[in-house]
């Protein structure tokens, strides 16, 4: 495994050079890549942003808003987040299969003490009933990356005040707020690790991680200026790019959500003279390809049961959603 060493705090850069490793940069070996951001929002990237965040706690603060590629839901970060984020050849087992890419984080948890460290549900990591990670993943052309967050010393307030949390969310785990729901990690380490900044901390994790005790024992891979300029294109194409963050909706007159065990699944349709004239699906799933594909397959259906079963046959709904029928997803568009 090769580390990346990483020390910028913008969220438009560190999502960019994570970009540029995995469909620009295929290193011989799996890549590790730590990033700590200032305060920002992460986007998934099937999410709609405006109905995510706080707008107006967002403007005034300047917290960053920011789009990844990878599904599931939105996080806050600050200088308290430590982000992680393993890239490596697509073997095509590994997508989705959280419990693998996150064993490692779990094992050097426990060395430094948070032995109630563990991985629960589809995609967190929590202490008990309290999450302290969420992890992603995305794939493409051979190569994937697994990515997630971890809640070292972060302003709890601050994820609260920035996000909106959807109520169908908060019941569904059977809890009544965000705060009872989140922990940082750093009252569980042991009493030698209590004075850690997050950039000792991410030390810490680093030699955990590739079995050393000093840095001159990682091995790694430094940037170049070659890789810069790349890696600053890709942020202006993409994360620093407002219709990429936000993206341009249509008014819609038919809104559907549904949450499922693989995440929730929102469609907003415009449908005229009987047909799908408009379609777009929001939702924390995971999903491999574009889920423009499936938007595309369902414009110009007829607006009835038979013609919506009909097409929807014809997606790949585990590629596109995870494990969802077909009855489920005419039921939710229908």
């Amino acid at each position: 495994m090769l580390f990346v060493p990483n020390e910028n705090n913008d969220p438009r850069i560190n999502l960019a050079i994570e970009t540029y490793l995995l469909k620009e940069k295929p290193l011989d070996e799996p890549i590790l890549l730590f990033y700590i951001n200032e305060p920002s929002i992460i986007i998934g990237r099937n999410q709609n942003t405006i109905e995510e965040i706080n707008m107006d706690y967002v403007a005034e603060k300047g917290i960053h808003v920011v789009r990844r590629l990878s599904g599931g839901g939105a996080v806050y970060h600050d200088f308290g987040n430590l982000n992680f984020s393993f890239i490596m050849p697509d073997d095509g087992n590994s997508f989705r299969d959280f419990a693998k890419v996150t064993q490692p984080i779990i094992d050097a948890l426990h060395a430094m003490g948070v032995e109630g460290a563990q991985l629960k549900g589809r995609n967190d990591l929590v202490i008990g009933d309290k999450k302290f990670s969420g992890n992603a993943m995305y794939a493409t052309n051979g190569r994937m990356f697994a990515h997630g967050t971890i809640m070292f010393d972060s302003d709890v307030n601050e994820v609260v005040n920035a996000l909106k949390v959807r109520k169908d969310k908060i019941e569904s785990k059977g809890i009544k707020s965000i705060r009872s729901r989140v922990t940082n990690i750093k009252p569980f380490l042991s009493d030698e690790y209590q004075n850690l900044s997050t950039v000792d901390f991410r030390q810490d994790i680093l030699l955990r991680i590739f079995g050393v005790e000093s840095l001159a024992e990682v091995k790694t891979y430094e940037l170049t200026e070659d890789d810069w300029q790349k890696i600053n294109q890709i942020s202006d194409e993409y994360y620093r790019n407002w219709d990429w963050n936000y993206g341009r909706s249509p008014e819609f007159d038919l809104v559907r959500r549904e949450r499922f065990p693989i995440g929730s699944i929102e469609a907003k349709m415009n449908v005229a003279n009987g047909k799908i004239n408009d379609i777009r699906i929001f939702g924390d799933f995971f999903g491999l390809g574009e889920i423009a594909d499936v938007e595309e397959t369902l414009k110009g259906v007829q607006y009835d049961k038979k013609s919506i079963s009909e097409a929807v046959a014809t997606i790949d709904l585990k590629k596109y959603f995870g494990n969802v029928e077909v009855a489920d997803l005419v039921n939710l568009l229908y």
